[in-house]
This record gives structure tokens, C-alpha cells and sequence, in this order.
């Protein structure tokens, strides 16, 4: 994923960027070319063209949410200059309830978590995952409620449950997701982690779920079938098996395989969106020079092929690990967390090449239907 972009101007323009700090050209992102443009009027009013296309340049309307706390620097794309076209984006739509924003804290948590949803939505669609709002396809589209708790109700549990994924808002506040990652004895926990976490279980039913890649899933993961309240429980009562860490990529994926699967889904994630942006500014994990063992071919799942795609997940999976040594290093240089605090064994490994292959082939999903699982955190 290119998170490197240039403006008409020459100087560097962001992903997050809605104006070059250069020229001050009005900048938006194209989600179709996953490109960040330098933008200029038309004669249409309220309607953008790239400036970098010469010929026939596309159209665009700027996201209405622009000048909401959103402050969405995303781009609907047009057929003609006049043609009609939603007000807010494809991510904007993906968001079905926001918190009262009246309340200034909601405001600036609602910003801050569609930030986070436009780096996810941004990387799906680069994979050429399926991304369509619940709006758009009440079946199978996908859709957020961005919640707060009300007074005298139930706490709000950030979850999924049949294409809606909820984050409770208080996420965004610094101070409480330390407080809960500290009380959790988490060594990661981000908004764009929960986000990532909790995609993984919305594309578990649309990749996996009776699908050609059930009985794989189960031969890697484990058998989801198992009680899913009770394996919750076990797992807030006596924690993680000591020996987790051989297995899987993080304690909370120990407790079920749906848990494990959206655990492994949102570290595929992590991995190839750092390693493209690394890649964009030139710093590249083969250059880094370390005397560590390799993984090989043995550490794939046993459905791999052994052919030049597993040969280059491998080599991306390496450069990984290479690049998150010298991050690691440089973060205790500053005094700071691990970039990457975790360890990856070779059973989670196995489980990030399916996932991986699912991706990579996104067989569609089976015209026959199973029972919709319970709701996941």
C-alpha cells in the first residue's frame, strides 16, 4: 500500500493531507486509484478535476463530511461532470450511527476514529476485498455504529455481529484505551487495531463461511464450532494458556478460533499496509542486514502450493521481521513501546499464509447459507 505521494508542486502531500502545505492546491483521495491528488476547480460548481491528467481528467465531488469533524479528504468519483453522485464518500458511507456530536469529546472521537476507518478502508480496497455499504446491500454490505454508552444502559461492547461492526467511542480518548489496555495486560491496543480486529470477523463470513476454505480454516485455526460464550468466559476468568505464544499471534486469539482467525486477519493487515508504506519511502527489509534464521517453506500452511506465490509470501513475511528488529530498536532509542511487540511462531505463521491465500484468491462466498454466528468482540 503506497502511502507516499507528491504533489504538482514537488513537495511531499500525506494520506491524512487535504491541502499541500506547499502550493496549497486542495488535495483529495481517490479511492479507486488509492492516489492522494492535487485537485483544481471546473466550471461545474462543487466539482474537482485531478490536476495531474492532462487529458480528459476524471471528476470528482470532495466529501461532504470535509467540513464535519471527519474533516474526510476523500473523493467521490464521477462519470460526467454533472452526473449525480452521493455527498459523502464510499468510507463515510460505511458509517451508519455516530455518537451526539453536540457533545464536544464526541466530536473529536468521532474525527479521530474515521481517520483510522479511511487507513482500514483505504487497505481493503487495495486488496480488492469487497467493501459496499450496509445501506447500499443490506445483505451482505458492511456498516459501523460509532456508539457511547447512555446513562442507566448497558456498557457499549465494541463487536460485530452480521455485517455491523460497533466500536464504543470512548476508544478514541487516549487516556481510557491505556487504562483498559493496561487492566487487559495488552501489549497493543489502537483504533486501527480494533478496526482491523473486527473486519476480520465481517470477512470470516464473507471469505470463509461455507465457502472452499472452510475445512482449511479448520485445519489451521481449529473448529469454530465450539462454544464461543463459554470459550469468552473461560478466557476473562483464568486468561491465556501459558504456552500461547507458541501458537497463535497474541493471547486473545488463544481463547476461539473466530478470535484467532480476526487476531491473524488484523496482523496480515498491520503487516502489509507498514511494509507498503516503508516500502514507498524507500526503506526496505531485505536491506537490513541480520544474522537470523529465515522462515522456509516448512513453516506454510500444509495446503500451500510451493509455488512463486508462496515463495513470495515468505520473502514478505522476512522482510517483516527484519524491518520490525531495527523498528523495535529505533523505538527503545526514544524511550518509547516496540513498534511491533509481538513474537510470531511458526503455527502462527502457518495461520497468516491462509490467510494470506484467502485473500489473495477471495473465492466467493457459497450460495449456501449457515447459521450467522454470535456476536464477536
Amino acid at each position: 500500500m503506497n502511502r507516499s505521494f507528491s504533489c504538482v508542486c514537488g513537495q511531499p502531500i500525506f494520506f491524512r493531507n487535504s491541502v499541500c502545505l506547499g502550493c496549497h492546491a486542495p488535495l483529495g483521495y481517490d479511492p479507486v486509484r488509492s492516489k492522494l491528488l492535487p485537485l483544481a476547480p471546473t466550471d461545474t460548481p462543487d466539482v474537482w478535476r485531478s490536476q495531474e491528467s492532462v487529458d480528459e481528467p476524471p471528476m470528482y465531488r470532495r466529501c461532504a463530511n470535509l467540513s464535519s469533524p471527519a474533516t474526510c479528504n476523500w473523493l467521490v468519483p464521477l462519470q460526467t461532470a454533472d452526473a449525480f453522485a452521493p455527498d459523502l464518500c464510499l468510507c463515510c458511507r460505511l458509517t451508519r450511527t455516530v455518537p451526539d456530536l453536540s457533545v464536544p469529546e464526541h466530536a473529536s472521537w468521532w474525527g479521530r476514529i474515521e481517520v483510522a476507518k479511511r487507513r482500514l478502508a483505504s487497505s481493503l480496497l487495495a486488496l480488492r476485498l469487497p467493501l459496499v455499504p450496509r445501506s447500499e446491500d443490506p445483505e451482505k454490505g458492511l456498516a459501523f455504529d460509532i456508539l457511547t454508552t447512555l446513562p442507566g444502559a448497558a456498557p457499549v461492547i465494541t463487536g460485530h455481529a452480521s455485517g455491523v461492526i460497533t466500536l464504543d467511542a470512548c476508544e478514541a480518548d487516549d487516556a481510557t484505551r491505556e487504562q483498559r489496555r493496561t487492566s487487559l495486560r495488552e501489549p497493543y491496543r489502537t483504533l486501527l487495531g480494533h478496526l482491523r480486529h473486527e473486519s476480520g470477523h465481517y470477512f470470516w463470513e464473507r471469505l470463509v463461511d461455507g465457502t472452499a476454505w472452510h475445512e482449511p480454516f479448520r485445519a489451521v485455526f481449529g473448529d469454530e464450532r465450539a462454544d464461543y460464550g463459554q470459550a469468552l468466559q473461560t478466557h476473562y476468568l483464568n486468561g491465556a494458556p501459558p504456552d500461547w505464544s507458541s501458537r497463535h499471534v497474541t493471547a486473545y486469539a488463544s481463547c476461539h478460533p473466530w478470535e484467532d482467525w480476526a487476531e491473524t486477519w488484523a496482523h496480515y493487515l498491520h503487516m502489509r499496509d507498514t511494509l507498503g508504506t516503508a516500502r514507498s519511502f524507500g526503506i526496505r527489509g531485505d536491506r537490513v542486514e541480520l544474522a537470523c534464521e529465515p522462515f522456509g517453506p516448512s513453516a506454510l500452511s500444509e495446503s500451500g502450493n510451493g509455488d512463486v506465490t508462496d515463495a513470495r509470501f515468505l520473502q514478505w513475511l522476512n522482510h517483516w521481521l527484519n524491518l520490525t528488529v531495527v523498528l523495535n530498536e529505533m523505538s527503545r532509542s526514544m524511550g518509547v513501546a516496540d513498534f511491533y511487540p509481538f513474537v510470531l511462531s511458526q503455527p502462527a505463521v502457518r495461520k497468516l499464509h491462509l490467510v494470506h491465500r484467502i485473500i489473495s484468491h477471495k473465492t466467493p462466498r457459497s450460495a449456501r447459507r449457515r447459521t450467522r454466528p454470535p456476536a464477536q468482540s
